[in-house]
């Protein structure tokens, strides 16, 4: 079975080569959707031979993401992100995977690299995405930035993860904090077309609370020392924060 592996990209020049690396020489082909990136995201990406599309930056980042699994070629499609990572162990098991043929789709596991530290509690791992799906099965919404694809026919799970590094600094978690909280005030906004004394109880109240207490008490996230403190803090803060914005820009 050939494998398609996708991604969507802006300005990942830090990311991109030790991403498409853990993958060259394995995959079939690599697609990469580009939203007009101003460093050398293209340059690398032609160094792999990856089949490049050039297009706009927009704020639903999966909009890219599907532009790229549509120019997939092959029968089977694994949509990554350009700081994730597959390890040998992976793709030997995506290899069997691939030829059930009574499984359209996996579910994929990813260890989430945190400031020094993979994150193995607080409900961070071990994060299953809907990442390996048969071309023509598998799409993505395009409305939520947490959203999975939709899968038509059975599904599956894999035990071995994908590395994620996701913020191997406080600059570069910041940089995707703010990204996530404006799109979760575009949602709000596209919800509610004005603001509410429940909104804001909710918002700046209950949900922070009662987030932090999950992940941080009830999912063990102390356990992940300092470093699960600060993750559960700004997954809590994250809905004041999306809501001030979501004010301001009424």
């Amino acid at each position: 079975m050939k494998l398609s592996v996708v991604l969507a990209t802006f300005n990942e020049s830090a990311n991109l080569s030790d991403c498409l690396k853990s993958v060259g020489g394995w995959c079939d082909e690599i697609v990469i959707v580009d939203g007009s990136s101003t460093d050398n995201t293209v340059e690398i990406a032609k160094q792999f031979g990856a089949r490049i599309f050039i297009t706009d930056n927009p704020k639903i980042f999966h909009i890219n993401k599907q532009k790229a699994i549509d120019c997939a070629s092959f029968e089977w499609i694994l949509q990554l992100d350009a700081d994730e990572r597959v390890t040998e162990k992976l793709r030997n098991e995506i290899n069997i995977a691939v030829k059930n043929p009574e499984i359209n789709g996996y579910w994929i596991p990813r260890k989430n690299f945190f400031l020094g530290r993979f994150l193995m509690k607080g409900g961070a791992y071990p994060d299953y995405s809907l990442r390996l799906y048969r071309k023509g099965k598998g799409r993505l919404p395009q409305k939520d930035v947490h959203e999975q694809a939709e899968v038509v026919g059975s599904v599956s799970y894999l035990h071995e993860p994908i590395i994620h590094m996701a913020d191997v600094s406080f600059s570069r978690y910041m940089l995707r904090f703010n990204r996530y909280t404006e799109l979760i005030a575009l949602q709000i906004k596209e919800r509610d077309a004005k603001i509410t004394l429940v909104g804001l109880v909710t918002y700046l109240v209950f949900k922070p609370i009662a987030w932090f207490l999950s992940v941080y008490i009830r999912h063990k996230g102390f356990m992940d020392s300092w470093q699960g403190l600060i993750f559960s803090f700004f997954s809590a803060l994250r809905f004041p924060v999306a809501y001030i914005k979501f004010m301001r820009n009424l």
